[in-house]
């Protein structure tokens, strides 16, 4: 069995952590075996994680002591670095590149940076940094990964060709837990109170990259067009009290429901009738996966890459039309269109049963 030892996981269960966990649970673990580097003290599924015969070894973050961090760091490589062929740096900006640098050093042979996303999401502080290591990144990791082509110009400051050992990696899903099923349809809109409501949701950490001051300018919109709306929000974030702050000032009490993070979500999208996301900027993201998966009709922000596109039933605008043209889309083209079934999803490419065995191969080829 090879060992492969994994960057990526933090406290919050997000869409790097779902990528990393989609694909952890469908690999053979009697040919390859996850372990975890993280640097926050909670870290998302780590009871899974332990249960499926991952080590969780947690080091203090950077940001709270660059000193502890690097010994830290440094002892961590010196005492396990000899036992993986490969370590799998998942980030969503390269600010910070000591992982592979440590890698390097202690001599973990394959060392692949994998991007997820299309632009800066961070401080100023960051994204100097970020730019800085372009270059660097190019004398410490051996193979460029990325969740869309499109992402690899601003993540890696190339374009697919000029990067050794590239690889598009899909985010992919097992779509099965989120197969439409009426019975929790009608049981979560009971429990939630939406039974006779149009419901919109939106599934994402509650940050400016998201945009969930939108979605909640579309429900107002919806409000004013007589619709009975009723807005589902999950996730948590910096951005969330601010949100909930502009939901009372926009009159929306009633009609939003903000869910913090859920182990619910399959099974929240059931309740849902559209599924709003007009992110401002993305790699290529779970839960609009997710959404697809479960058929929902989608209206999304043209900012999103076209090949996310697996349903017909996907609608995609511009963050320069007015909540008012996204409502009229709502009501006018995704609602009559409803719900799809799985076929489409089940021959794409962001089904984790097609995509796991190449990955496993990936992550174990040695390097040449």
């Amino acid at each position: 069995m090879k060992k492969v030892l994994v960057f990526g996981m933090t406290e919050n269960p997000g869409g790097v952590e779902s990528v990393i966990m989609n694909y952890y649970r469908a690999m053979d673990r009697c040919q390859v075996q996850f372990d975890f580097l993280c640097n926050s003290q909670t870290v998302a599924y780590e009871d899974e994680i332990c249960a499926l015969g991952g080590i969780i070894y947690k080091i203090p973050a950077r940001r709270d002591g660059r000193r502890a961090f690097s010994q830290a760091l440094d002892a961590f490589m010196a005492t396990h670095a000899r036992e993986y062929c490969a370590i799998w740096v998942n980030v969503c900006s390269l600010a910070n590149i000591d992982y592979l640098k440590a890698a390097k050093k202690y001599g973990i042979p394959k060392r692949i940076i994998h991007c997820h996303n299309a632009a800066n999401g961070d401080s100023f502080l960051r994204g100097l940094l970020h730019r800085y290591n372009r270059r660097v990144v190019r004398k410490v990791a051996t193979d460029f990964w990325s969740c869309s082509d499109e992402a690899c110009s601003w993540f890696f400051g190339a374009e697919p060709r000029a990067l050794p050992h590239y690889q598009l990696i899909c985010n992919a899903i097992d779509p099965a837990p989120f197969a439409p099923n009426p019975q929790v349809r009608e049981e979560y809109r009971r429990q939630l109170g939406c039974e006779n409501a149009l419901v919109v949701g939106h599934v994402g950490r509650f940050h400016f990259q998201k945009n969930q001051s939108f979605v909640l300018d579309v429900v107002a919109q919806l409000a004013q067009m007589g619709q009975p709306v009723k807005a589902l929000l999950v996730g948590q974030g910096e951005d969330l009290e601010s949100m909930k702050e502009k939901a009372r000032t926009l009159g929306l009490e009633d009609r939003v429901e903000f869910l913090g993070v859920r182990s619910d979500t399959a099974r929240l999208y059931q309740a849902m009738d559209v599924f709003l996301f007009p992110s401002r900027f993305e790699g290529l993201p779970m839960a609009l996966l997710e959404a697809q998966a479960n058929g929902l009709p989608c209206v999304v922000s043209d900012a999103i890459v076209p090949e996310i596109q697996v349903n017909q039933n996907l609608y995609r605008l511009s963050l320069q039309d007015t909540p008012q043209t996204w409502a009229e889309c709502v009501v006018q083209r995704a609602c009559p269109a409803g719900r799809v079934d799985q076929e489409r999803f089940a021959h794409s490419p962001y089904d984790i049963n097609s995509q796991v065995r190449r990955l496993q191969g990936l992550l174990t080829e040695e390097e040449t």
